[in-house]
């Protein structure tokens, strides 16, 4: 099992290729940071404030890899200093702007409050993989998000004839779910493949399917055949607003000497479409919700991982960490 909760966790803010000559705004805990390069080309992030006039740094240019306020011109280096002061003659103050660690990892923008453990990016990164990087916003909770991503019952109603639904068949499954500090996990076994059109294909037979939640905010799915892995979906969530999550989608398989490429090319229009869909759906419960003050949700017999991932996002421990939760349904 990955260490799901180093001494600091980092947050993917944004993907790699869009940080490039200009300022790249972001929000972090619903407050905005700027990020960008320096003159060697690493990433740097600072809060998007000037502390002279609080103008956004973010709607100014980098000017030899530092970042210049589009008001008056104070310049400041990617650790935060000061390092110009446009009209002034003598010696500068000692002004600053509070810095973020920033890491980039197989393409993806990671901030942290202090240096750490290098992040988690994927299951499945390495030289033999082939990756798709994606990014999206909804209105919503990580909470709503996370669960929805990693829930395998709604997948024949919402996304019905994409990824289960297609026929009337139904397989019984047994799922095992465990957890621990910061993580848990569901195994569903007995389903030989999924009865949607993007099973069948691009799948072929299924060995296993794995569902999991780590800390910070990183649910991941598994897709298994007999014995090596077909495919794996990595969502970094965050609560980037009060009403909106961030997320980052990282679809990753095997190269399979180059019928890989061809997987991809022809997964990511169904992923798209799979990721409209689950937007539209927790847009329109979150609307619904708060049009009635925002009941507490029912966590039904099949909910298996909500009340865990409810307790890590809050810094708790799963209450039946250490054993092995057993369920049957139908999928």
């Amino acid at each position: 099992m990955i260490d799901p909760t180093p001494a600091h966790p980092w947050q993917a803010v944004g993907l790699s290729r869009n940080l490039r000559k200009k300022p790249l705004p972001v929000l972090v805990d619903g407050r905005p940071v700027v990020l960008f390069r320096d003159e060697a080309g690493n990433a740097r992030a600072l809060h998007d404030r000037c502390p002279h006039r609080h103008a956004p740094l973010s709607g100014g240019k980098v000017v030899a890899g530092e970042i210049e306020c589009p008001y008056h011109g104070w310049r400041f280096q990617g650790s935060g200093a000061l390092s110009a002061l446009p009209c002034h003659l003598g010696d500068l103050p000692k002004i600053g702007v509070p810095a973020f660690a920033v890491h980039e990892e197989e393409g993806i923008l990671f901030l942290a409050r202090k240096p750490g453990p290098p992040p988690y990016a994927f299951l499945a990164s390495g030289p033999e993989t082939i990756a798709m990087r994606l990014e999206n916003r909804v209105r919503s909770t990580v909470l709503d998000v996370a669960e929805n991503i990693l829930d395998a019952t709604h997948t024949h109603f919402t996304h019905k004839g994409l990824l289960r639904g297609l026929g009337s068949r139904r397989y019984r499954v047994q799922v095992s779910v465990t957890a621990g500090p910061g993580w848990v996990e569901a195994v569903y076994e007995g389903e030989p493949r999924q009865e949607g059109l993007v099973s069948k294909l691009l799948e072929g037979q299924r060995g296993k399917g794995v569902a999991r939640f780590l800390a910070p905010g990183i649910a991941e799915l598994e897709f298994w055949g007999k014995n090596k892995l077909n495919l794996s979906t990595t969502f970094h969530l965050r609560q980037e607003s009060p009403e909106t999550v961030h997320g980052i989608a990282i679809l990753a398989g095997p190269r399979q000497h180059g019928l890989g490429y061809v997987k991809a090319a022809l997964l990511r229009p169904f992923f798209q479409v799979a990721l409209r869909q689950d937007q539209d759906i927790l847009e329109a419960s979150s609307r619904n919700a708060a049009a009635f003050d925002r009941p507490a949700p029912v966590v039904g017999p099949l909910d298996v991982l909500r009340l865990a991932i409810a307790d890590i996002l809050e810094g708790r421990i799963p209450s039946f960490a250490g054993t092995t939760v057993s369920h049957v349904m139908e999928l």
